[in-house]
């Protein structure tokens, strides 16, 4: 957009651009169509009510079999009878199980815990206790339907994600305000946004103001305050304010659809313990069934002890040495704490990723856009002149940059419209490139740039002005003389400012055990410097002037000392994501080059979820090795008491099936945001 065409949009004398809302027409009744209701979302693994309940159903039928065939029993009914219920309590509380033995082991040649406990059911029928087979059969049922409905909790708060996007979009066409499908909203269109609707694509609202409740995808607790420029997201509630909307991403490529993939993405990956766990489980039933057998048999044949006794004991052994809790302690965690994380704004893209943050001991930033906000802005105005005075100063120096496209004078600009000052048209303008511009500003001539532009004109700065201007420089700010044919009368100090909670982010990094805080930067070392003294990083550990290459071998050397996570969002940050031991990209304003290579995310640009993501891995770590040894010493317990004195088959049943229960339980706990 050339200078021209800038000046054509800026409002009229005495206001800043930016700063007065634009009406958006009214729509009126009669036009707006009305919109049928939506048919029902569903996704590849959304459950139906029969996948939902059909563990639950098989549960409760088991049991009233149960039940009804003891009572029978109690009041000297039929035994057949009462043999016909107990299999009838056989076939609902074993029949999921049964089918998913057979299917692993006919299919995968792999041999699971269901099948444990369907041959200990069997067993316990043969030598006539068909009672524990079937309390056996509906407490390992019941077990699972808790388990089934625990875990399903994770995935349903994941896929509510999912069902954020509204499903039309009513969009500003030539023909009219039509409403089509959001998949049909093409990029460039104008979509409207009606108070209290949800916004249905990532654009950038181009008329109208408005608060937008955006915590589904950032995780800000307020709505935040959207005019002309400011960036949307899908699935975001609009308040009070209706709001035209350019789409800038297609629905499929949105924010909401990407932390939707990541999430899923992170689901299916298994995390290292996980993977260790499933690996055991096939060998270790192997081992039980082995063992059983031996137990079964080489007893009464060399030791003379009755076959129905060493059968029962068998029978017990196979339920309680059977590694249901161990198996199930790690994914319970683990997808409580991908859940947890996602609705606080950190996608991790997979269990061991969630892992990984937990044993950092280095944290290597860069600077530009992730320990900064990206973007100059006004810090200091520095009056040499008295009679010009601090708001005329700005005034005129962001008057004359009102036509300048260089990332300075839009700082000076904003920084004006931001205190109200009411800026004029300037006349005259001319720029003089890399130096500055010169402008008529309200019948004076006002000169906006370096000392090498006063120099131009054969005017010489002065010591006064030299010195303040290397002050602001040490700083690491841009010192930018304002004034005019007769020298500065002033210095404006421009920087690309630290975000309000990087300093904080790096103290608590360093309270939670994080040894090392680096920064990279490929800025020059003297700006690097200024910010990493202000934010509390060790000039040692500020490395400033590196290529995108050096970056890499930076991380190489930090990665000898231990794990290491690297932060970014530029496209220059990838190699470095990628070679670090954990990538972390912030999502708002990262590249997509970032985002596909990091291994974590940060939505909403919050530097503040980095310590909540490390904090909630060394939570979910500690939980896995909760489970792990909470399980493994139960099922020690019980299969040493089945070997030596020998424990009644119900008594291993609760043991087993309740020891299960007790890990998902405890996995749960991760679902909850941590204090």
């Amino acid at each position: 957009m050339t200078a021209l065409d800038r000046a054509r949009r800026l409002p009229p004398t005495g206001a800043v651009a930016g700063d007065q809302p634009v009406p958006v027409d009214p729509v009126p009744a009669s036009s707006a169509r009305p919109l049928a209701p939506p048919p029902a979302r569903r996704s590849d693994d959304e459950e139906g009510p029969w996948e939902r309940w059909r563990l639950v159903g098989a549960a409760v039928l088991c049991w009233a079999f149960l039940a009804a065939a003891v009572l029978l029993e109690r009041a000297g009914g039929p035994p057949s009878a009462a043999v016909a219920l107990f299999a009838l309590a056989y076939l609902a509380g074993g029949t999921f199980a049964a089918w998913g033995a057979l299917t692993d082991l006919v299919r995968h040649r792999t041999v699971n815990v269901d099948l444990l406990m369907v041959t200990a059911a069997i067993g316990a029928a043969a030598v006539g206790s068909w009672a524990e087979g079937a309390i056996l059969l509906g407490l390992f049922s019941s077990s699972n339907a808790l388990e089934h409905h625990a875990l399903g909790r994770t995935r349903r708060a994941v896929r509510a994600l999912m069902e954020l996007s509204p499903q039309v979009a009513t969009v500003l066409r030539p023909e009219g305000e039509l409403v089509v499908p959001v998949e049909d909203v093409r990029l460039g269109e104008t979509v409207l946004v009606r108070p209290g609707e949800r916004v249905a694509v990532d654009g950038v609202v181009v008329a109208g103001e408005t608060a937008i409740d955006q915590s589904a995808i950032t995780g800000e607790s307020v709505p935040v305050g959207k005019t002309p420029g400011d960036p949307v997201f899908a699935g975001t509630i609009n308040g009070a304010g209706a709001v035209r909307v350019r789409a800038e991403k297609l629905h499929r490529e949105s924010t909401l659809a990407r932390i939707v993939a990541f999430v899923e993405e992170a689901q299916a990956q298994k995390s290292r313990a996980q993977r260790f766990t499933d690996a055991f489980e096939g060998r270790y039933a192997v081992g039980v069934l082995l063992v059983a057998a031996g137990l079964a048999v080489v007893p009464p044949l060399a030791l003379g002890v009755a076959w129905g006794e060493a059968f029962y004991r068998a029978m017990t052994l196979l339920v309680v040495a059977s590694p249901c809790a161990l198996v199930i302690s790690t994914p319970a965690a683990t997808l409580s704490a991908l859940a947890n994380a996602a609705r606080h704004g950190i996608l991790f893209k997979g269990g061991n990723h969630l892992e990984d943050a937990g044993v950092l001991t280095t944290v290597a930033f860069d600077k530009t856009g992730t320990l900064t906000v990206g973007r100059p802005c006004l810090t200091d105005v520095v009056v040499l002149d008295p009679v010009w005075g601090e708001e005329r100063l700005l005034r005129l120096a962001a008057s004359a940059e009102r036509l300048s496209e260089h990332h300075l004078g839009e700082a000076v600009v904003r920084a004006a419209g931001e205190r109200g000052l009411a800026l004029v048209e300037p006349k005259g303008f001319r720029a003089v490139a890399g130096k500055g511009i010169i402008a008529e500003v309200a019948g004076e001539t006002v000169v906006v740039g370096n000392d090498a532009l006063f120099a131009e004109l054969g005017v010489a700065v002065g010591t006064e002005a030299t010195a303040e201007a290397d002050r602001l420089r040490g700083e690491g700010k841009t010192a930018i003389f304002v004034g005019g044919v007769l020298g500065p009368a002033g210095i404006l100090g421009v920087a690309d400012t630290e975000r309000p909670a990087a300093a904080a982010v790096i103290r608590r990094l360093r309270a939670q055990g994080i040894g090392r805080v680096v920064m990279l930067t490929g800025d020059n070392g003297r700006v690097a410097a200024a910010i990493g003294n202000r934010l509390g990083i060790a000039p040692a550990d500020v490395r400033a002037d590196l290529l995108p290459e050096e970056k890499l071998a930076v991380i190489a050397d930090l990665k000898r000392l231990g794990p290491v996570a690297m932060v970014g969002d530029g496209v220059n940050d990838a190699p470095a994501l990628a070679a670090a031991d954990l990538g972390v990209a912030m999502g708002g304003a990262g590249t997509d080059v970032a985002l596909e290579t990091a291994d974590v995310v940060l939505i909403g640009d919050d530097l503040a979820r980095l310590p909540y993501a490390i904090a909630l891995s060394r939570k979910t770590r500690r939980t896995i090795r909760q489970n792990l040894a909470f399980s493994l010493a139960v099922i020690a317990v019980l299969v040493v008491s089945a070997l030596t004195v020998g424990i009644p088959l119900p008594l291993g049943v609760v043991g087993h099936e309740g020891s299960t229960v007790i890990v998902v339980l405890n996995g749960l706990r991760l679902l909850r945001a941590l204090e």
